[in-house]
């Protein structure tokens, strides 16, 4: 067998812009909120509507907290030992053997063994859950501490699966297990009142390093709701927009924390035919079908505009999905905008102004479109009105429009949506241009399909070794030709900003160096909580 280190070096460099962004620091407070120094506060959002199953998906964006991962993530986002102590992959990259702790213990005292690793990664695969655990063959247990898993073709993405499945006991998942989880994690949940709050307490079975916090209650506040309550000094930790990240609280320091979480404008790149999905939904627009509308919009968007005005200088531009990772292809970009470039674009692809309007027409199509967003996102909106106007001097016309999530999952296959994505996994890029995931939930919504990419995508999914996979994942952005998704090529979408999360964080509590985060669902800033400490 050929052994994995677990390791991630490369990830370093990029784990080092990590460092804490500090503002607004008031007097020192003597004690916590709340003055109970064995309890924590905090309004982070992340209540999952679904419950707290991971094999239906929950945990895969962060921590799962009440549940062990075989592997985790480090600080610098090294791959680390968590319930295994050691992993190896066959040389055809169809097995992978995983031995587990044997003193680790679920919270209603029973011990975790390969049956339960075996029964999770198989209910993961066949449950459809958000963790994509499709490529599972089957899990077999070798022995009490040791478990097989067979995949059915290599996977290289595999890995992140024993990174982000959190483990269930096989004898207690029923139905009412999401409401209800038992796990092996550092907390064990005792009260969720959906909607309002989760209270947790510390497991002192937990095998590894022991919460400082007998209990943590997690409050789930509307965006205003969660300033005001930082404000008044009744939370820890409050996650906030980088639009109220401005502000002077006393008693808190404001912690960016850098991300991969990004926004970007995804395209419908097919054109309007009436052709409809399995559920009727419409498919195509003739208008951001055509390649030189994409890149003209590109070209036009000023982002390093949208991270100082939209995001109050608490982010990056964005030119793709994975900017800065391993696997990221930097010719795939753009060098910042032109708008005379994307007008020169628009005129060499026939896309003309004729009547004055202010707005290009070809061929009697108007160069005009509409950009969803999901109404109650106060940034999704706001960088949807920015794109709106900067594109507008060059002839194309956007009309943004703020929708319930149900509409956006009814039109996002014919109009172009405004999206958030971002993950430590490359498989996500895989999802979001791959054909073969074309209309498949959320996955690929404008239905973009080029076989050259779909090869490198193919090929790097295969592969056994992380470095070829890697020259595919890069090869797939863009080639030695030019040919990929990126800006530079097919501009299968305009990515727009990669953000900075921002929380409020009380000056007594001492949060270690977070992790560079992935998009903002469930908790990713508690990656770390076993090590936080109060400090005065």
């Amino acid at each position: 067998m050929k052994k994995r280190m677990m390791n991630g070096a490369r990830w370093a460099a990029l784990a080092a812009a990590a460092a804490l962004v500090v503002a607004g620091c008031g007097t020192s407070t003597p004690a916590p909120a709340g003055g109970a120094p064995d309890e924590l506060r905090l309004a982070i959002g992340g209540e999952s509507e679904e419950g707290y199953d991971p094999t239906l998906g929950w945990g895969r964006y962060g921590s799962p907290l009440f549940h062990s991962t075989l592997l985790a993530r480090d600080a610098d986002l090294n791959i680390v030992p968590d319930l295994a102590t050691d992993y190896s992959v066959s040389d055809d990259g169809l097995v992978w053997t995983v031995d587990i702790r044997t003193d680790a213990r679920f919270t209603d005292g029973t011990p975790v063994t390969a049956r339960d690793v075996a029964y999770t990664f198989t209910t993961a695969a066949r449950s459809g859950g958000l963790t994509d655990v499709t490529a599972l063959r089957e899990a077999v247990v070798v022995d009490d501490d040791t478990v097989e898993l067979r995949l059915t073709a290599p996977q290289s993405t595999f890995v992140n699966r024993l990174v982000t499945l959190g483990i269930v006991p096989e004898h207690a998942h029923g139905p009412d297990y999401a409401r209800n989880p038992i796990g092996s994690g550092p907390f064990r949940l005792v009260q969720w009142d959906p909607g309002q709050q989760l209270i947790v307490e510390r497991n002192d079975d937990y095998y590894g390093p022991a919460p400082a916090f007998r209990r943590v209650v997690f409050l789930f506040t509307g965006e205003d709701a969660t300033m005001a309550a930082a404000t008044a000094g009744r939370v820890d930790v409050a996650a906030v927009p980088s639009s109220l990240a401005t502000a002077t609280v006393p008693g808190m320091r404001l912690v960016a924390v850098p991300s991969v979480d990004n926004r970007g404008i995804s395209f419908p790149t097919v054109p309007d035919t009436g052709r409809t999905d399995a559920e009727g939904r419409p498919i195509g627009n003739d208008v951001t079908s055509d390649l030189a509308i994409r890149q003209a919009v590109n070209w036009a968007v000023d982002r390093q505009a949208l991270v100082d005005g939209v995001l109050e200088g608490y982010g990056s531009p964005a030119t793709g999905p994975v900017d800065g990772l391993p696997w990221y292809e930097p010719a795939s970009a753009i060098p910042g905008n032109d708008p005379a470039r994307a007008a020169a674009i628009l005129d060499a692809a026939g896309w003309v102004d004729s009547d004055g309007d202010g707005v290009r027409e070809r061929n009697g199509v108007r160069a005009a479109f509409t950009l969803l967003y999901r109404a109650e996102d106060s940034l999704r909106q706001a960088l949807a009105l920015a794109v709106a106007d900067m594109v507008r001097p060059v002839g194309i016309e956007i009309t943004p429009s703020g929708v319930s999530w149900d509409v956006v999952t009814a039109r996002l296959h014919a109009d172009a949506v405004v999206f958030g994505w971002g993950s430590h996994d490359p498989t996500e890029m895989y999802n979001l241009y791959s054909s073969r995931q074309a209309g498949i939930e959320l996955w690929n919504p404008g239905y973009y399909s080029n076989p050259t990419v779909d090869a490198h995508l193919d090929a790097a999914m295969a592969a056994t070794d992380p470095e070829v996979a890697n020259r595919h994942w890069r090869a797939a952005q863009a080639d030695e030709n030019g040919v990929g998704f990126g800006p530079a090529g097919d501009a299968a979408w305009a990515w727009l900003v990669n953000l900075q999360h921002t929380y409020y964080v009380d000056e007594c509590l001492d949060i270690g160096r977070p992790q560079i985060e992935p998009h903002g669902h469930g908790w990713p800033i508690t990656a770390g909580i076993t090590g936080w400490r109060w400090t005065c």
